[in-house]
Order: structure tokens, then sequence, then C-alpha cells
């Protein structure tokens, strides 16, 4: 066991986590993370804060309470937060019409343009479906946070303007403009210098591109091919920062997760924002429908209520309200958990994308301070884990069972080849090369595959990074001179990322 510890007395946990180290341990080997950083706050006081494992597989480098891990959309607090301050400041209020603070911001709706508010920006309802827009920077693009915006213009709208739920990351990078428009600094400055450095996050930095020489940040890890696990390589949002950037390590977040439950206050007493705006940053904006747990293991975590503020999920647990958030990046994962009425706040940070680590951890530290009964959330979401496998096994089998193997392509494939425009992604390019069609992505250098034939006239390309596991069907669809009209995707897997929306592109030749 590789395990790195702060002076933490573990005496202070209460008697049901005395053997925590072995509850983090077996989640670890439940679900192959090589590294796993937790803290506790309680009280005011960091009960505990400390790293098990490793900062990448193979190499000795341990884990501990300054490790930085990427805590992907656990930043979009941060950006709330900020936003906060300058409500605070009467530099601006969340009711504000974005377009009052950025004339040039636009939604493929007019009207949505127009009523879009700031605070519309952080609660997930602007009628944009799940993870919209998200490859103009995931994986990693070429586009500028402004083109990034302006692109936004392009993207569809599925639902009704304050209609229902739908989580997305543009609009974050919306709101980090609102507040360098408003502040006159860039959203790395603001941070540094409004939250970072008044907190006293010493480890925290922007994103990927600010890590320091001597910074010993995680490595990211994900199972290739759904099954092997490697390193991944790093990913920065340079261009959506505001959504998920933030490297930082529990030290840091344990800080963080005080002045939360301090009600904004810092550790001298002077406020980082007013108690009024935390209480709107926790108040329900958006309502969440509430799903029937996937298993009968986890018939106890199911809430009462769920619902997100303004860069926070809210619900609830055995009857306490949880105001809490997870992030999600290519090898890392994490969940910040805060229950207000017991001045609780636990943090766990992974190097592995699997959910399953960081809530069976979480549900064991609630589990204890709120004296329920014991469960075996280790075993609970490792059931979780093999029905989802075995869901997506059974979705591989349909589409295996209605292929038509003895189809060819209508076309010859140097027909299908091409230069092809998204309204709103821009440009993909598929080449023959070597007799085989090759797709790329002109603004991803991650996402360049190959096409196998699948039936007919739709393909799969098969991803040359693995670690993406978001191979996806391409379907051309022909004018009645067989000509290709138009072509679209959608991810073959259903464990692949939602942030791969492929199925929002509509392809059409370019001229």
């Amino acid at each position: 066991m590789l395990l790195a510890s702060l002076a933490v007395d573990a005496a202070e946990l209460p008697q049901s986590l005395q053997d925590f180290d072995a509850r983090v341990e077996r989640v670890r080997r439940q679900f192959d993370v090589p590294g796993i950083a937790v803290a506790i706050v309680k009280d005011g006081q960091v009960v505990l804060a400390r790293g098990y494992g490793v900062r990448e597989q193979g190499k000795p480098g341990a884990v501990d309470a300054a490790t930085q891990f990427a805590i992907a959309s656990n930043t979009k607090a941060f950006t709330a937060a900020s936003l906060s301050i300058l409500a605070d400041e009467g530099k601006l209020k969340l009711d504000d019409r974005v377009i009052d603070h950025l004339p040039s911001f636009r939604m493929s709706d007019p009207f949505v343009t127009g009523q879009m508010r700031i605070r519309d920006l952080l609660s997930h309802r602007s009628g944009l479906s799940l993870g919209a827009g998200d490859l103009l920077y995931w994986p990693a693009t070429t586009y500028r946070t402004d083109e990034v915006v302006a692109r936004l213009a392009n993207v569809p709208l599925k639902g009704g303007f304050r209609d229902r739920y739908a989580y997305d990351n543009i609009l974050y990078a919306v709101a980090q403009q609102v507040i360098e428009q408003v502040s006159g600094k860039t959203y790395a400055e603001f941070l540094q210098q409004r939250i970072f450095n008044p907190v006293g996050m010493t480890g925290a930095r922007f994103n990927a591109d600010h890590l320091k020489p001597g910074d010993q940040p995680a490595v990211g890890h994900a199972m290739y091919d759904f099954s092997h696990l490697r390193t991944v390589a790093p990913l920065t949002w340079a261009n959506n920062s505001g959504a998920g950037g933030i490297y930082a390590s529990v030290d840091d977040m344990a800080k963080w997760m005080k002045v939360q439950l301090a009600g904004g206050q810092l550790a001298d007493g002077t406020p980082l924002f007013s108690p009024q705006r935390q209480r709107e940053m926790w108040s329900m904006i958006t309502p969440i429908p509430i799903p029937e747990p996937s298993v009968p293991e986890l018939a106890a975590a199911k809430p009462d209520f769920a619902g997100y503020g303004e860069g926070w999920s809210l619900s609830s647990y055995r009857g306490e309200r949880l105001v809490w958030h997870t992030g999600g990046w290519p090898g890392m994962v994490s969940r910040l958990t805060l229950v207000p009425s017991r001045n609780l706040g636990v943090v766990v940070l992974t190097n592995q994308e699997v959910g399953a680590a960081f809530n069976a951890v979480t549900m064991q530290v609630l589990d204890a301070y709120l004296q329920a009964p014991p469960t075996d959330w280790t075993a609970a979401y490792a059931a979780a884990v093999a029905k989802a496998q075995g869901g997506a096994d059974e979705s591989w089998a349909r589409h295996v069972a209605a292929r038509d193997k003895r189809s060819t392509p209508s076309l010859p494939l140097a027909s299908y080849a091409g230069t092809y425009v998204d309204p709103w992604y821009g440009e993909v390019a598929l080449v023959q090369e070597g007799g085989k069609l090759r797709l790329r992505f002109a603004k991803t250098p991650q996402l360049v595959g190959t096409l196998e034939h699948w039936q007919h006239d739709t393909f799969i390309v098969r991803w040359d990074d693995r670690s993406l596991n978001a191979d996806a069907f391409v379907n051309f669809a022909l004018t009645p001179d067989g000509k290709v009209r138009e072509v679209r995707m959608e991810a073959v897997s259903p464990l692949t990322d939602f942030s791969f929306d492929f199925q929002d592109l509509v392809l059409t030749p370019k001229g």
C-alpha cells in the first residue's frame, strides 16, 4: 500500500471511519485507480487530508495532500463565485442581460439571445442539449475562447429556453468572458488575485498550461478500448477554462470548502463573497428529474430532490441537503460534497476515469458523519459499473444483429472523400490513404481515425488515439444522383463521454 498523509490525527475521525485508509485502498483496487486524494473538513477544521497510491502507474511518486489533479467541472463553482464577487461590488447583477456586457453574444435563436441573463449561463437551462458544443474544446482544439463563443451562434437549441435541465459547458466560456469584460482582468488573473490568493490555495493553477516547475501533478489514466489501463495525454481547456480548467490539490480544496461552509468568509474573517450571494448560488434554479437507481444496491442514495443552482448541484441524502459537484476530465474525475447543516465537506480527487470510486469514498464519509446504517458502497457502485458495461455489451450486440454483412458501399471510396463543413464546428476532412478513408477534424489534433465499412453507406471511425473510447458511426446520405448530401455521426458505445457530441454535427460537402 502506498499512502502519503499530512499530520492529521485519525482519532479525529468518527469511530466508524477508523479503518478509512483500508477502505480507500479497497476502492482503489476495485476500480483500478492508481491514485486517490481525500480531504474532510468538519466544523471549520481539516480532519483529514491524505493521498493514496501513485501519481502515475508504474512509477514510485506517491499521491499526497499536495498532489494537484484536474478538478474539471468543480471549476464551475469558482466561475460562479467570481461573478458573485463582482456582483457584491456592484459591477454587475446576475439578472443582467448577457448582451448588456457582451454586445456580440449570440445564441442560435434571437429571442434567447436577448433574454439570456448572466444567471442563465450558470444553470443549464438554455435550451442547448447535453454537452452541446463540447467538440469545440473536447478533445483539445486550436480554437480561441472568443472563437468558441462566436461559434455558439450556430450551435442548435434542442429544447425550450428555461424549459428543462441539460448540462452544458460552453456557456461557462461566455461567463468567463463576462468576468474578463467587467473586471478588466484575464480570468487567470482574476482567479489568482481574487480567489486563490485570499483563500490560500497556493497549489491551485488556472489550468494545465499554468503548472509550474516543481509541481508534481497527478497523471491521468483511462481504460483504452474500455479494457486496458494506460496513461493519457494531458488536456488543457485554454479556450474554456471557466468550465473546467483548474488544477488543485486536496489541501487547496479543503481551504475552499472551509470558505464555502463559513458562508463565504475567509480565515481572517473578511468576506470573499456575501452570505446573500452564497444563498443564491446554493438555491435551486433548474429542477432535475430524479431517475431510479441503476441497481438496487444504490437505493439508499436516491435523493428526495435534485436541481442545479449557480455552479452547484443540489440534492439530498438521508434528509440532509447536499451542495456538491463532480468533475470529469480525460484521465481524472472528482467530487466535492458539502453538508451545510453538519458543517461538513469532503472532496475526492482521482486519476482514473471512473466516477464509482469517488462516489464510494464520498458516501462512506457521509454515512459516518450522518450515523447512517452501514452500506457497502464499494460493492454497490461495482454493481452499477457492471450493469453499465453489460448495457454497453447489449447495445453492441443489437448493432451486430442488425448489420447486413453482405452489403457494400454505394459509391467507390474516393467518392466519399472530400472536405465537409458543420455550421458550428467547422471543417472535417475525409481523405483516401492506402485504400482506406481517413477522417480528420480540422481543429482537433486527436480526432484522427480510419473508417471501417459497417453496412450500406454507414462506416465506423476508429480513432487512432484509443484512450478516447469514442468510436463513432459515420453515416452518409446520398442525393438521387449518387452524390453525398450530408454526413451524420453518433457514438457507438453508450459509455462514450457525452462531451463527444457527434450527434449534433450536420456535415455537408464544402462548396
